[in-house]
């Protein structure tokens, strides 16, 4: 069994898909409606929907089922029950579930539209084609902003622990930007720390960028993210949920979410992650589902790079060592030096592709680059970040302005998504994250 495995799969990514009657290629709106109303039922997994839409023929005539007075329960069990005794029919509380969401359909689909979201079902255009290439693919997503994004050629899911380093922290939004400036669409799991960091630098370079979540849109987790998943739908990206809107996050949504994670890319990046973290699940989840992994490798002292180094161990020759942004942007035919700017032939060698030689050494933009047209307060504070102060009083030490000009500051830039707060410290993200220091005050 993979590393992180074993606390992944269930019901959601073992067995057949939902198949529902098509018109013109798109799903009948009934039936979409009938899959959201089912998905809100705790239990009801998509092996279990998909052999009641079999036996009964369609979603909306499994929910015409459970309302018929009297006997709706009794239906839904005898219809879960396996012809041939192969499986046992459902527990009659979970068919009972069931008649208790038809006989509410219309609050349900009430609460749906009440969250802004969209229901894209498998039979659907835009449900994306990499996610339904996988083993059980969603019966339908809940969807905030668009799901475009995911038809772009390059999709990298870029994930992490919710506890990084400042160095991890670092990294993965410098990879977040380089992908962006190469065109790939970032996917994570808006958890905080380095999915947000991946995230938000996807943002600062206008960007698309696609969540997955835990749970549902109406219990959003964590709460601190609400203003970057915003930013995500501003931004031209989504964010998607397989589970109805009021599905409470538990510890075992997580690891069905990252199966989508994983199932929506081509490859998994995992940038820190400690001995049991989830995001070893969808490194776990790429390699089952035949996508590319890299490991950002650390310090053999280091707890959030302990799963990392582990994973890389165990699994050598099927996951990938990450040894810098250049090389990962080019084991992912990213063309590595676009993604650079400043990115040259060195004098002497040819150039690899389409003129752009990869090279470790790629000089990176300046802090005055980045915030070119900005206030001095504001490249001041930002040099001082990218220098590596990160409270107000060593920002006001370093830079000498006084503390309404540094807190207005870093106001402006975390509005603009160059800047993180967390727990009293300011760190530099996206663009900014990526920035060489310069040679002003902070020098």
């Amino acid at each position: 069994m993979m590393l992180g495995v074993g606390s992944g799969p269930n019901e959601a990514s073992v067995g057949a898909a939902v198949e529902v009657p098509m018109r013109g290629g798109t799903m009948a709106r009934a039936n979409r409606d009938a899959i959201a109303v089912l998905l809100s039922v705790t239990g009801l997994g998509p092996i279990t929907l998909g052999r009641l839409v079999e036996r009964l023929g369609s979603p909306a005539a499994v929910l015409d089922a459970a309302r018929m007075p009297g006997e709706g329960s009794s239906l839904i069990v005898e219809a879960s029950r396996a012809p041939d005794g192969e499986w046992r029919a459902m527990q009659s509380v979970l068919a009972d579930a069931i008649v208790a969401a038809a006989l509410r359909r219309d609050r349900i689909l009430a609460e749906i539209e009440r969250h802004g979201l969209r229901v894209v079902a498998q039979g659907d255009p835009d449900y994306p084609r990499r996610l339904r290439e996988i083993e059980v693919p969603p019966p339908a997503l809940f969807v905030r902003g668009s799901l475009a994004p995911l038809a772009r050629p390059h999709v990298v899911a870029v994930v992490g622990t919710r506890r990084p380093t400042p160095a991890g922290r670092r990294i993965a939004s410098r990879i977040g930007a380089s992908l962006a400036r190469a065109e790939a669409v970032v996917v994570s799991g808006l958890a905080v720390g380095i999915d947000g960091a991946a995230h938000a630098a996807a943002v600062a370079e206008q960007s698309p960028t696609v969540a997955f979540i835990g749970g549902g849109h109406g219990r959003p987790f964590p709460r601190p993210h609400d203003r970057l998943a915003d930013a995500i739908v501003e931004g031209g990206g989504a964010v998607v949920s397989e589970y109805a809107p009021l599905t409470e996050p538990t510890k075992c949504t997580f690891p069905q979410r990252n199966r989508l994670i994983s199932g929506s890319s081509d490859a998994v990046v995992v940038v820190e992650a400690g001995a049991s973290s989830g995001a070893l699940i969808t490194a776990s989840w790429a390699l089952e589902q035949g996508r590319e992994c890299f490991l950002v490798p650390g310090s053999i002292d280091s707890p959030q790079s302990a799963g990392c180094n582990g994973f890389l161990r165990e699994w050598r020759g099927a996951a990938h060592v990450v040894s810098g942004i250049p090389q990962l942007l080019d084991d992912l035919g990213l063309f590595g030096g676009a993604a650079l700017p400043g990115a040259m032939a060195r004098p002497g060698r040819p150039a690899s592709r389409g003129g752009i030689v990869i090279s470790a050494k790629v000089p990176l933009p300046s802090v005055h680059a980045v915030l070119s047209g900005r206030s001095a307060a504001e490249q001041d504070v930002a040099e001082a970040l990218v220098h590596g102060a990160v409270t107000v009083d060593e920002l006001i030490a370093v830079t000498r302005h006084t503390l309404a000009q540094v807190l207005q500051a870093l106001t402006r830039l975390e509005t603009n998504g160059f800047v993180q707060a967390r727990h009293g410290r300011y760190e530099p993200l996206g663009a900014l994250a990526a920035a060489s220091p310069g040679r002003g005050k902070a020098a």
